[in-house]
């Protein structure tokens, strides 16, 4: 696992020091989720969804790079703010520290283009040490105090489907569990967050949005990971394929 934090110095933790969190490879993650008051033209998340900020965005982003299917920028849109969200958030709780990831506290600050740039949190969160390694309830507060709200707005505002939505959120999901795993899970086949993708319902026994968006596959030789569901991304003009990754078989050599 490469995300650490000083767990014995729990005091320390204060303004500026969000950063401690990430460490390694994930070090610029402090980059992507900061506190608010820190975060260059933040807007709260509330207000960018409902003023008409998010529509703005997303046509500001389909002038920058010339896409002309809505569908097709708001899904690409989306691959931005859940990978700055959700894996800031998997590899912090991986070093056993919960981030406040209530969509109603947080904000939001945009690039030229009209991509996510950073996230905001109003407060650094709570250490979380000794709690369940168990990604479904990892989770579980990130589906239900952000995540829906977001793909509701998706489909309102970007014409995607959710199951569209909830997929582009699974594969970071999946990258930051993989990435910190510690240990090769007992499965064999090195899938640490295979039950997210497998179990259909959430440890309160709510509906799991995430079940069957990702499913591993043999390719010749090879085991690779795909997608239920396309992202769109081959609607867009000079946005490279996702490989094997593609839920359609004519894309994956494009």
């Amino acid at each position: 696992m490469t995300a650490t934090a000083n767990h014995g110095d729990k005091t320390a933790f204060g303004p500026s020091s969000l950063k401690a969190v990430f460490a390694g490879e994930h070090a610029w993650c402090g980059e992507k989720m900061m506190l608010s008051s820190e975060l260059e033209g933040a807007v709260p998340l509330s207000e960018f969804f409902g003023s008409g900020g998010f529509s703005a965005a997303l046509d500001t982003y389909a002038a920058t790079h010339g896409g002309t299917d809505r569908r097709a920028v708001a899904s690409m849109w989306s691959l931005y703010y859940f990978s700055i969200l959700t894996i800031p958030y998997i590899v912090a709780r991986r070093a056993d520290h919960a981030l406040p990831v209530a969509a109603e506290n947080m904000t939001i600050a945009l690039a030229e283009d009209g991509l996510p740039r950073a996230m905001g949190l109003a407060h650094e969160g709570d250490w979380s040490e000794g709690k369940s390694a168990d990604l479904l309830s990892f989770v579980m507060p990130l589906v239900s105090q952000h995540l829906a709200g977001t793909v509701a707005q998706l489909k309102a505002q970007g014409g995607i489907a959710p199951k569209l939505a909830w997929n582009n959120a699974a594969v970071y999901i999946d990258y930051a569990f993989n990435a910190t795993e510690r240990e090769r899970p007992a499965d064999g086949e090195g899938w640490a967050s295979r039950p997210l993708f497998s179990q259909p319902h959430l440890p309160d026994g709510s509906t799991n949005p995430f079940h069957g968006c990702l499913r591993h596959e043999i390719d010749g030789e090879e085991t690779v990971c795909r997608r239920k569901i396309c992202c769109l991304r081959y609607l867009l003009p000079g946005v490279p394929s996702c490989g094997n990754l593609c839920a359609l078989p004519a894309q994956r050599k494009q």
